[in-house]
């Protein structure tokens, strides 16, 4: 009996343009994904459908920062923890045993210390950035550190300050147990820019993006802050 091949899925390729979009720009309106990427908004809600369906993609209300106008929130759609597993995040489960055999024999101090060392890279690298190209504001050569790093960085200018946007995080499902590693980001930023920044939301605990608040005015160094939900572990 002869069997017949399956068909080859000609719209993978699209969809994995879609999701990889979203991993980059953040959860993302269909309208949005249509302009970003060239295509017509109806074939975009198509393959966003499928990309619900396989549990990569999950629709959700648009969170709004600051004045809330009238009318229902715009709906976006953002990864799910299947669809980030799909974008180089094999090695999750051995870097949380890994911590937690630090955790368990050396103490909580060791795993700080671990994930302070851990982005050491952002005080090295923001110094060159900005060596290289000093007409670049802070939040700008911070957002050319972290993208450099993994994290698809991109800077929203408000009128109280900036926001740094990090899209993706190559060590969300880590952080998850683990929120020392986000703290130590936030004090890394806090630290390069000599003034208090704010963690308001983390990709690690549920939220579409990683988003710290940088102030329009610099000051002294003070001790930077993390949601209160990146100091619970699940």
């Amino acid at each position: 009996m002869r069997t017949t091949a399956a068909a080859p899925d000609r719209d993978a390729p699209t969809r994995e343009r879609v999701a990889r979009s979203i991993l980059e720009n953040g959860p993302s309106t269909a309208v949005a994904l249509a302009e970003r990427l060239e295509l017509t908004p109806a074939a975009v809600r198509r393959h966003l459908e499928h990309l619900a369906e396989s549990g990569t993609v999950e629709g959700r209300e648009q969170k709004v920062y600051g004045h809330r106008g009238r009318g229902r929130p715009a709906r976006v759609f953002a990864l799910t923890d299947s669809g980030r597993d799909a974008f180089d995040q094999q090695y999750d489960d051995l870097a949380v045993a890994a911590l937690r055999f630090v955790a368990e024999t050396q103490g909580e101090d060791a795993v700080v210390e671990f994930a302070r060392r851990r982005v050491a890279f952002v005080e090295r690298d923001y110094a060159a950035v900005m060596a290289e190209e000093p007409t670049l504001t802070p939040a700008e050569a911070l957002a050319r550190v972290f993208t450099a790093g993994g994290y698809a960085a991109t800077v929203r200018q408000l009128p109280i300050g900036d926001q740094l946007c990090q899209q993706h995080c190559p060590v969300a499902h880590v952080a998850h147990e683990f929120p020392q590693l986000c703290e130590a980001e936030t004090e890394a930023i806090g630290r390069v820019l000599g003034t208090h920044v704010q963690r308001l939301a983390t990709i690690a605990h549920g939220d579409g993006v990683c988003t710290t608040c940088i102030p329009s005015t610099t000051g002294t160094t003070q001790t930077t802050s993390t949601p209160s939900s990146t100091k619970e572990k699940a």
